[in-house]
Order: structure tokens, then sequence, then C-alpha cells
């Protein structure tokens, strides 16, 4: 038995809740929508990296590292949670942040804010075109040079250790759709360093689902990004054991509503945000889970369902980012 799928911190108490979202599905006269709630996972407040951190904290632990080292944007919500998950363990913990457009703002809201109070050992900004592999590297150096020894987790915790967490997820939705009576016949969620996607994929692969995942991009193009969750798919597989190599049909990815790039606003994004907040009082983020509902409201939109479907909608949490930009949703 490859012990790896149970080697596993525990951050999130049972299962996060499915529910319906029979207004907004009677608003876009569409398929029956549902949410899966993983904004509401554990560590401080919540999101998808949770579940990744579960297994990535686990093989830190394993491999006795002190401190945790990771990167992402300013406003990351993977570093927030690394962070509150490093907290959460008596680990220290060093972000590498790229510097955003407009220049670096210490006193910024937001994720920003909470790297402060949660406790950073250290935040090292780097230009927004910068190695941040290298950068995290120089920093192991310096630690183990002081005798301590470090764990670097990749932007977003996507790995193949990483994407076990939505491996787990997979199986966790299977589970709640068996005790409900409602297959699923679409997740649909935020794509962007691919963990999330690739390890849905593979649990759903392990569990012999006919269930599609369908990314919405939120950087990349989508000939790029379905290249690199095949890749990471295929990664994934091979570290659990499945047989066979995926087959490139199974990555959809939709390139259509990322706009300029990672992180800017987008009229479809707004409008999804507050679409999803006056009918359901559910907060999106401006950066993933807004952009990702814009992309399953175009696609219903131009009739890409049948409307018995049942599509999931995978809520990867966020909202703090919604405080760095209120211009957006002021009248």
């Amino acid at each position: 038995m490859n012990p790896i799928r149970y080697e596993r911190r525990r951050y999130t108490t049972g299962q996060t809740p499915i529910e319906k979202l029979e207004r907004l599905s009677r608003e876009l006269g569409g398929p029956v929508i549902s949410i899966k709630r993983d904004d509401l996972t554990g560590l401080t407040a919540g999101g998808n990296k949770t579940r990744k951190l579960e297994y990535l904290v686990a093989d830190a632990v394993r491999q006795g590292a002190d401190t945790l080292i990771t990167c992402g944007a300013v406003q990351s919500n993977h570093c927030r949670l690394t962070l509150a998950a490093a907290v959460r363990e008596g680990l220290k913990c060093q972000l590498v942040l790229t510097e955003p457009e407009g220049g670096y703002d210490p006193q910024a809201s937001g994720n920003h804010l909470l790297f402060h109070l949660l406790g950073a050992e250290k935040i090292e900004v780097i230009e927004a075109d910068g190695d941040m592999h290298a950068a995290m590297d120089k920093l192991a150096h310096e630690l183990a040079s002081q005798g301590r020894k470090a764990y670097l987790i990749p932007v977003g915790g996507s790995n193949e250790v990483g994407s076990l967490g939505y491996m787990a997820c997979a199986e966790e939705i299977e589970q709640q759709a068996w005790e409900s009576g409602t297959p699923y016949d679409y997740v649909v969620t935020a794509t962007g360093s691919g963990g999330t996607q690739a390890g849905l994929l593979a649990g759903f692969w392990a569990r012999n689902s006919n269930t599609r995942v369908i990314g919405v991009n939120v950087s990349r193009d989508r000939q790029s990004q379905e290249a690199k969750v095949l890749e990471l798919l295929g990664s994934t597989a091979r570290t659990i054991g499945l047989k066979g190599e995926p087959s490139p049909d199974t990555v959809q990815c939709e390139d259509r509503y990322v706009g300029p790039g990672y992180a800017i606003p987008t009229a479809e994004m707004v409008e999804a945000v507050q679409l999803v907040a006056r009918t359901e009082g559910i907060l999106l983020d401006p950066v993933y889970t807004g952009k990702a509902m814009a992309g399953l409201i175009g696609l219903i939109r131009e009739g890409r369902f049948a409307k018995e479907d049942q599509v999931l909608f995978l809520h990867t949490g966020g909202s703090p980012a919604l405080y760095t930009a209120p211009q957006l949703f002021l009248p």
C-alpha cells in the first residue's frame, strides 16, 4: 500500500457543505447550480489551499522541517493559509512575494495585513517577473547555515503532494452526491497553479466517476493551462499508483474570462460577484471565484449546459481580497 494518501494533517472538521443555489439558478434560467463551500475550510479565513496544505504540511513534519517557505502575489490566499498552517503546527514561515503593478505597499490591507497579523518571520519582496523559486532557495540556504531546516512549497501548493488535497475533495463530493442522491454532471472551478483541477480529475478518475471538471482560467491561455494541468494530473496519478495515462480530452479549461491578466478586474467578474451576493448572500472574490463564476454564467448563457444538468461550483475562497478593491463594488 502506498501510504502517501493517508499522511495528512486535519485542518477542517468534517465535510464542507454543498448548498443549492436556487435563486441564482432561477435568475440564469440555466442548469441546477450548487456550490461546494470550500471557503469554509479550516485555517484563517479558509479556502482551497487548506486542503493542499493538509498533505504538504504532513510531508514537512515527516521530514523534520521547522520552517515553511512559500511564494505568491502580495494578496496570495495560499501564502495566508500556509502561514496559518505554520502557526497551527508551531513552525516558522517565510514568504516570497512578487511586487504588484503600481509598486509594493507595505501598509496594504487584505491578505497582506494578515501576513503581519499571523506573524510571518520574514517577507521577501521581489520584482514581478523575478524568480520566486530561486528566492525561496536562497532563504532555505540561509536557514540551513543557521542549523534550521526549511520545507519549500511551490506557488499555490500545486505539486503532486498538494494535489492530493483535491483528490480527497473529489472523493468527498462523490460521497455527498451519494448521500443526497444528486450525482453531479460538472464541477466548475477556478484554475491557476493547476493543483485543484488536477486533484479533482485524479479523484474522479480513481472513483470511475463520470463527473466532468471545467477549469476557468485566472491567468494564462487555454492551451498553456490545459498542458499544465495535464502534466500535473499525470504526475499525481503516477505518485499514487493510478494505472494508465490521463487522456488530454479530460482536461477542459476556459480562457475567455481572464480579461487583461491575472488579478486584473473585468466587468464580467464584477457582475458575477454582485449577482451571487444579491441572490444567495455568498461572497466571492475578485481574483479567483469571481472570474470562475463569470465563466460559469457565460457558459450558461451560451447554452453549454442542459437545463436538467447538475452543476457544482467549487468556492475556493479568497474573500479578503474584496477589501483591497472597494471601488469595484461601491456605487
